[in-house]
């Protein structure tokens, strides 16, 4: 099945979302300049022990000053990649169409792999997975029909600015770096390609759109956001945007390797390159005195105890490998990605035979908490599957969920240990289930079948990695889905201004922030809330 095709066949959303300035916005108010600040895998309890604890001074003014969401919810999979899409174009994967860590192209008959592990990247090929994740991502991965923030706003003359960080697709045209003697090295042999970015793009130092002195060291763990810090200063002292995104990944690594409660440490780390922006500008007051600030993390952590071998469940199926060749007559793909899986059905004549073995080969397996496909002709109704029964759902008016979704849903609520209350779907243990599960499973790039992994377990990746004794993240549960969100100088007075937050929720604070209104709606548009909503 072509991509085109197969896009229609999971009801992809393919319209395009025009972006404005609101008329006279400017000429109304001066914005202030805007730092939007990701914190990777911040766990919202690990933040308020760090401030209580005095070792986020930075974190605890913005709380102090600004609003705090303790739940914000993540996209699902709760995976790096696809949340990092959600944040910077403010809409899910069924319509940024980036679906996971690991996933299988259709269309070139081979898997994608992100860099869940090195062991994971060798398997693959190193340079094929670095080329995926450093250019095709933004340039062919990302859909076309969305914008992110830094192309919004550099259609509204706004200078834009960003640190290392997976989505920085933008206006502005970046020839690859020759200010190190690694990057030269590196860029001379493996990355040559233009890209398209903000106006000021600091990426690992493969691209700099400037001299600053500043070394990532190649984006190497422990250093990334020192060289985010660095950048970021260098862009205030020398007032050279508006608007940063200001990426601070190192929180991730060191949890993933010591646990989520462990995170204090690499909290405290990144709060101390917040302070280096804030002095960059004179100190916390005068920062704040030019500059809005919104920070989020991309998804939380959840302790690891054991691990998922989704390969022995199909051990009897016909599985494609790495290799194109060999592949051919696969019946299924598998995408291990942390906490979350998908299974690609690659023989369409057999489909249902396919998934309905799938789904019973994966619900055998301990570990895996949800199995979650796609039914009918036309995909128009979704199932999830536990070990507490089965509930099917689509869009429709017999419930409304926490952000005013409203669904048909039909089966077993115990599924997803939800209750109906007054018409209101609640379910506490899954946040924004339904909307979350269907824009997954609607994803052009998605799996026939996805499954979230049950607390404490992980799925081995495909180099045979996991992190047992660590923390990770990916699943549909709230151990990993809920993350921290925090503004002071833009957005609305109180958290409760709005109902539940969202990752989708921070593209517009920012677009907003600038005056710039979403002049363009799709179909899923009834189950995103506006903000101001009760």
């Amino acid at each position: 099945m072509s991509a085109d095709n197969n896009a229609r066949a999971r009801g992809a959303t393919k319209k395009p979302r025009s972006r404005r300035a609101t008329p006279n916005a400017r000429a109304r108010r001066a914005p202030k300049k805007l730092v939007l600040v990701v914190i990777d895998a911040l766990k919202p309890a690990m933040l308020e022990r760090a401030i209580a604890n005095g070792r986020a001074p930075a974190l605890a003014r913005i709380r102090r000053d600004g609003c705090y969401v303790d739940d914000c919810v993540a996209a699902f999979p709760s995976v790096t990649p696809v949340c990092a899409a959600t944040i910077t174009t403010g809409v899910g994967p069924d319509e940024h169409w980036i679906p996971s860590m690991n996933w299988y192209h259709r269309e070139e008959g081979r898997y994608v792999e992100y860099g869940s592990s090195f062991s994971a990247s060798r398997q693959f090929g190193v340079l094929r997975s670095l080329t995926d994740t450093v250019y095709r991502m933004n340039a062919e991965h990302l859909s076309p029909e969305v914008e992110t923030v830094f192309e919004s706003l550099d259609d509204a003359d706004v200078r834009t600015a960003g640190t290392t960080y997976l989505i920085y697709r933008g206006r502005h045209h970046h020839e690859v770096s020759n200010e190190t003697a690694l990057a030269r090295l590196v860029t001379s042999t493996l990355f040559r390609r233009t890209i398209d970015g903000p106006r000021e793009l600091f990426y690992a130092d493969l691209y700099a759109s400037r001299r600053t002195g500043c070394r990532g060291q190649l984006g190497m763990p422990g250093i990334r956001d020192q060289h985010t810090g660095c950048v970021g200063a260098y862009l205030v002292e020398n007032d050279l945007c508006d608007f940063m995104l200001f990426s601070l990944p190192d929180n991730d690594a060191w949890s993933h390797r010591n646990g989520p409660h462990a995170q204090v440490t690499s909290i405290a780390a990144a709060d101390r390159q917040l302070e280096r922006l804030m002095h960059a500008a004179g100190g916390p007051n005068e920062f704040l005195d030019q500059f809005a600030v919104i920070v989020t993390s991309d998804h939380s952590q959840a302790a690891v105890e054991d691990r998922i071998r989704l390969d022995r469940a199909f051990a009897d199926f016909d599985v494609a490998t790495r290799s194109a060749a060999r592949s051919a007559s696969a019946e299924v793909a598998l995408s291990p990605a942390q906490r979350a899986a998908m299974i690609y059905v690659l023989d369409d004549e057999r489909r249902d035979e396919l998934v309905s073995r799938s789904v019973e080969a994966a619900c055998g397996l301990e570990g895996v908490d949800l199995a979650l496909w796609l039914t009918g002709s036309d995909g128009e109704e979704a199932v999830v599957r536990s070990r507490r029964g089965e509930l099917r759902f689509a869009p429709g008016d017999q419930v409304e969920d926490d952000r005013a979704g409203r669904w048909d849903i039909e089966g077993d609520l115990a599924a997803l240990r939800a209750e109906v209350q007054d018409g209101r779907f609640l379910c506490s243990e899954y946040p924004d289930a339904l909307e979350r599960i269907w824009s997954a499973l609607k994803c052009p790039n998605a799996g026939d079948v996805l499954l979230s992994g049950a607390p404490g377990y992980e799925f081995v990746d495909w180099g045979g990695a996991d992190h047992v004794g660590g923390g990770s993240h990916g699943s549909l549960h709230r151990t990993d889905s809920l993350g921290a969100l925090l503004w002071c100088g833009t957005g609305p007075p109180s958290a409760a201004a709005h109902g539940r937050w969202s990752l989708r929720d921070v593209a517009p604070l920012v677009r907003e922030h600038f005056g710039i209104s979403d002049g363009g709606s799709g179909p899923g548009d009834q189950h995103r809330s506006r903000l101001g909503a009760d």
